[in-house]
């Protein structure tokens, strides 16, 4: 009776113990699991950072270049000799011009019996007036084609076109030939001569000369 006691009471201690180390057992399971876990991270984000690339444009440099020489002038050529420059006048043929300084009024005329150039304008020395000359005396020189020149008696300007402005004038070193007579303008004066005769004359304000 007492040894089935025993017995009895010694497998209760048993399945005490037993269940005891059970529990151990699974505590110290636990708690090894717990220890082999590492704690869980803490994850700190930072706040994102923006870089902000700044491009500077390289320094230019400009070297501004000397401009190129200019042209050398062209070469200065003398003037060409002027043209005559004459005006019609309503007779068909006559020329009319001035002597370059505006002082003699001069033309080769065409008319009904004759043709004539002549100038008209004060001029010195003046030979003395003849009896047949009623009207003005002196004031200018002519040549025709019936004779030698000889200075002009007359009552006003014959050798003009008529026009609002004297006629323009024959350039110093230009010529005009018309009607078989040739007039010249020079330095010394305005010339007219008869081709067919050589008869003719020079005339300007301080000086003049007939043939």
């Amino acid at each position: 009776m007492l040894s089935t006691l025993w017995s009895s009471r010694t497998r209760q201690i048993g399945k005490v113990w037993v269940a005891g180390a059970g529990v151990a057992l699974v505590l110290s399971g636990c708690s090894g699991e717990s220890a082999a876990q590492p704690p869980s991270p803490t994850t700190t984000l930072a706040p994102p950072t923006t870089t902000i690339a700044t491009t500077t444009p390289d320094a230019v440099t400009t070297t501004a270049e000397a401009p190129p020489p200019p042209p050398p002038p062209p070469p200065v050529e003398p003037p060409p000799i002027a043209e005559p420059q004459t005006t019609y006048a309503a007779i068909g043929g006559a020329y009319y011009f001035t002597s370059p300084d505006g002082l003699f009024q001069c033309g080769i005329v065409p008319l009904s019996t004759r043709t004539e150039a002549g100038c008209q304008g004060t001029t010195t020395p003046v030979p003395p007036r003849p009896e047949s000359c009623m009207i003005n005396w002196g004031n200018g020189i002519r040549v025709t084609n019936d004779g030698p020149a000889a200075f002009m008696c007359s009552g006003g300007v014959v050798y003009t076109s008529g026009g609002e402005s004297i006629d323009p004038p024959l350039a110093v070193g230009a010529t005009i030939a018309a009607g078989g007579f040739t007039c010249t303008s020079a330095v010394n004066g305005i010339s007219c001569v008869d081709d067919a005769t050589g008869h003719g004359f020079r005339i300007a304000p301080d000086s003049n000369e007939v043939y």
